[in-house]
């Protein structure tokens, strides 16, 4: 019995299905339920939303850690801030959040205080400057500089200052009455001189070296080496992430400006040897 070869399937049928299959699985996606959040209900209010580019309100008032009454635009104008929002009697994550931001810190060539300044701010209106002054004496102490203490400020304030700050950088907590605690998100934010949202750092450590990216960038490029600038040329800051990764476009173009540099100077020394005339012989005829 003679069976006939089966015929090929043309590659535009091969298409077909696959764009059939690609438009059935996206119909299924839409019509699917939308999937549930199974986080506890107090956890579902945490949280901490980007708010790039917003303003953050320099009128505020607080109190530092000596009792002083202060608006936030006393710490602004000149330099980057970086804000992170704890209290100061939390039993863990605050306290994460800050030993691991004081230890980045200590890694980077810039000094709080002289190319930035650091802005630690309670979220629990019933706390006051004496817990304030001991979280800051402490967190000194590890970063290990003490004339920063000129450009940390920790502060205490107020329900409606806290609420209204902490509505405009997009950090949301809630209070458990039960354990007396605060939940709330783990994360710092830079800002610029002139008190705009630059770029959210998440966690409990942070990379030095995206921190030092972003502080120059939030500056404006008015701190930071050649080095740096090459560096924020190659690198840009995923929001998504909360950090840098590499522009492979930029890579590329730097790498074939460099080319394309190296070739030009090749063949200038080239035509430069080929344009001078030959030299003549010095030595006499016998």
């Amino acid at each position: 019995m003679n069976h006939r070869p089966a015929l090929p399937i043309k590659p535009a049928c091969l298409l077909i299905m696959f764009c059939i299959g690609l438009a059935y699985a996206a119909a299924q996606s839409l019509n699917a339920p939308p999937q549930q959040d199974n986080r506890p209900p107090l956890l579902r209010e945490v949280g901490l939303d980007q708010r790039l580019g917003e303003q953050v309100p320099l009128d505020l008032s607080f109190r530092d850690e000596q009792g002083h009454a202060v608006a936030l635009r006393q710490y602004f104008g000149s330099k980057p801030v970086i804000l992170n929002l704890v209290y100061y009697q939390c039993p863990m994550l605050c306290g994460e959040v800050l030993n691991g931001l004081s230890s980045a810190l200590s890694m980077l060539k810039f000094r709080v205080g002289r190319e930035f300044d650091v802005l630690t701010v309670s979220i629990d209106p019933r706390e006051g400057p004496p817990l304030a002054s001991a979280k800051k004496k402490n967190i000194l102490a590890r970063y290990g500089y003490p004339d920063a203490a000129a450009g940390w400020h920790f502060l205490t304030g107020d329900q409606p200052s806290i609420a209204l700050l902490t509505k405009t950088v997009g950090f949301r907590y809630t209070y458990d009455p039960k354990l007396g605690q605060f939940a709330h998100a783990a994360g710092i934010m830079v800002l610029t001189p002139q008190g705009r949202i630059a770029q959210y750092y998440y966690g409990v450590e942070y990379s030095p070296k995206d921190l030092r990216l972003g502080l120059i960038e939030a500056s404006g490029n008015r701190i930071g080496s050649m080095v740096d600038q090459l560096l924020l040329y190659c690198y840009h800051y995923d929001p998504v992430q909360g950090r840098y990764g590499a522009i492979v476009m930029n890579i590329v173009r730097l790498a074939s400006a460099a080319t394309v540099l190296i070739l030009a100077g090749f063949m200038w020394l080239m035509f430069r040897r080929e344009s001078r005339p030959p030299r003549l012989g010095t030595g006499r005829a016998a």
